[in-house]
Order: C-alpha cells, then sequence, then structure tokens
C-alpha cells in the first residue's frame, strides 16, 4: 500500500524519501469462531511537502487504494482504514 501511494505521488514530483514519508501501521487480529482472523488494518502515512504540492497529494491519497494490488486483495475481507498527516516544509531561498 505504502509503494502504491509513492508510486502515485511520484508520478505528480512529490518526493518519498525516507526522510519525507513514512507510515505507522496498526492491525486487529480477533477471534472468530475460534479462528484468528486478521479484521482490521490502520495505516496512517505522514509526508512532508511544500504547500503548493497539498493539494496534488491529497488527490493521490485518495485514489491510491484502488489501485493497490495488496488492498484490491484483502477489501471486503480486512477492513482498511487509512489516514494522511501532511506536514509542510518550508520553503527556502538559495
Amino acid at each position: 500500500m505504502m509503494g502504491t501511494l509513492a508510486a502515485l505521488l511520484a508520478g505528480k514530483k512529490i518526493s518519498t524519501s525516507e526522510e519525507r514519508y513514512r507510515a505507522d501501521v496498526e492491525g486487529d487480529i480477533e477471534n472468530i469462531n475460534n479462528v484468528l482472523k486478521i479484521t482490521q488494518i490502520r495505516v496512517k502515512y505522514y509526508l512532508k511537502i511544500h504547500p503548493e504540492k497539498v493539494a496534488e497529494a491529497q488527490d493521490a491519497f485518495s485514489s491510491y487504494l484502488k489501485f493497490c494490488p495488496a488492498a484490491q486483495s484483502i477489501m471486503g475481507c480486512i477492513e482498511i482504514k487509512d489516514d494522511l498527516v501532511i506536514e509542510n516544509m518550508e520553503v527556502t531561498a538559495h
């Protein structure tokens, strides 16, 4: 999922280098009829970008799941909750 979002961001010329892009992931495992089952995955992405790129980043985030093979494989079986936290990078003059 993180890779698919990174690819869409790269297409919009938004860097996803390690110091600018990361994700925190959690999940729930429940006992369903005596079978342990992953029931939910929560992903919170953190992205540091320049303010003029915010709309493009939000656009990529709003559509990445439909292009993601992993997400498409589990949707309907495991609930996916995702969020994007955007941190503004200061524009520096050279």
